[in-house]
């Protein structure tokens, strides 16, 4: 041993493995920092030929355009960062939206499709391959224009009930008056779900230890629909709404979703729910049919085969691909510029155009998308950390 380290120790540098393996990493290190500066430096250089601004300044400018949808108070008069910062909420409330109905929708598909109805597994499988064969953006085309066939003009708009129009304008409907109970009941249903995650917990350690089970279910729905209504119940129960009112060529009160919204959510919820439900297929086929039949004999119900035996065990195979199609759709939300829908990338295209910085406008766009995508990778991390098998 003393012998082959001596030998090693005489080996020459640019012949010792070790030497060569750092000297080469610097080496592309170098070759890389060399490219980068030669592409920078060649960038700024025709940018100041051709007398174009660059740097972020724009941002502080009048941006001096609308944006369709804003989820905060805007106007034209605002800057270019406010107008951006709205496009990036529009971006996320489509997103989240869209996660959590697809999520819902796409494992009630999923499950359909394993069922032994004959006639719920084949319409499950037809939804299937018809949404997975059709390309996203020809969805959007589809339901956009579905959308002012159907739907007649603001004065001629359908009324099915009381405080519900449906027109080419969106869906306009009834919304409660501002009142100080309602953010009480919001208080009271965070309050609520933080119980019911803590009654969980102490259900799943009592379940583990004693195996009696608890009705998680039934008391879990109580809280959370119970505290929020005892809690307008006592600020006087009220009932005021905010009616729409048909006012010269359009409504007045009440919440409206526009047509673009409406579609950009259809297309994106039922295109990406079909990914979804083959992903929850596959992972509750991954499951041993032992594991069914064993559980089944000991006389639980199919309800609590699948909640307390299947899905547990399938999640560890869900989680991942299920991580994907959210990113896809967060990502396919990019989309709605072909239909008007003002997201972070349409108005960041519209300060492109009005200010001529293409280069910070479209790093804007990767950077804010990369922020989306890490975001909910790291949370459906945690998350498959947390629903993971622990084996013993």
């Amino acid at each position: 041993m003393e012998n082959t380290a001596e030998a090693i120790e005489k080996v020459p540098p640019w012949l010792n493995p070790k030497v060569r393996a750092v000297f080469y990493q610097i080496g592309v290190l170098c070759m890389v920092g060399l490219l980068a500066w030669y592409l920078i430096s060649n960038t700024l250089h025709n940018l100041e030929r051709q007398s174009i601004a660059t740097g972020w300044g724009f941002l502080g400018k009048t941006a001096s355009f609308e944006v369709g949808e804003s989820l905060i108070a805007y106007s034209s008069a605002d800057t270019y960062l406010r107008a951006l910062f709205v496009g990036a909420l529009n971006t996320i409330k489509v997103s989240f939206i869209g996660i959590v109905v697809t999520v819902i929708l796409g494992t009630i598909i999923g499950i359909a499709r394993l069922s032994t109805n004959w006639l719920l597994s084949r319409m499950a499988a037809i939804y299937i391959e018809v949404m997975q064969d059709i390309p996203v953006l020809l969805q959007l085309f589809f339901w956009y224009s579905m959308f002012y066939e159907i739907f007649p003009g603001p004065r001629q708009a359908l009324n099915p009930f009381t405080g519900l129009f449906l027109c080419n304008r969106g869906v306009i409907f009834a919304v409660p008056e501002a009142h100080p109970a309602h953010n009480y009941m919001l208080l009271a249903l965070g309050a609520a779900i933080v119980a019911v995650v803590l009654i969980r917990r102490w259900a799943a350690a009592r379940q583990a230890s004693t195996g009696q089970i608890f009705p998680m279910f039934r008391v879990g729905a109580a809280i959370i629909i119970g505290l929020p209504l005892a809690t307008w119940f006592f600020f006087g129960a009220p009932t005021a709404m905010d009616m729409p009112v048909m006012k010269g060529f359009n409504f007045e009160g009440g919440m409206s979703l526009s047509p673009e919204f409406i579609a950009l959510l259809l297309g994106l919820v039922l295109y990406t729910a079909a990914f979804v439900a083959e992903v929850v297929r596959a992972g509750v086929q991954s499951v041993s049919k032992g594991q069914t039949e064993a559980a089944m004999s000991i006389g639980l119900r199919p309800s609590r085969v699948l909640n307390l035996v299947i899905l547990p065990q399938a999640l560890r195979v869900i989680i991942p691909p299920l991580t994907s199609q959210m990113l896809n759709l967060t990502k396919n939300s990019s989309l709605a510029v072909a239909i008007g829908y003002p997201d972070f990338v349409s108005v960041a295209n519209t300060t492109i155009n009005q200010t001529g910085q293409s280069i910070e406008g479209v790093a804007l766009i990767m950077l804010v998308y990369l922020i989306f995508s890490l975001s909910t990778s790291a949370f459906m991390n945690w998350y498959n950390k947390k629903a993971r098998l622990v084996e013993r």
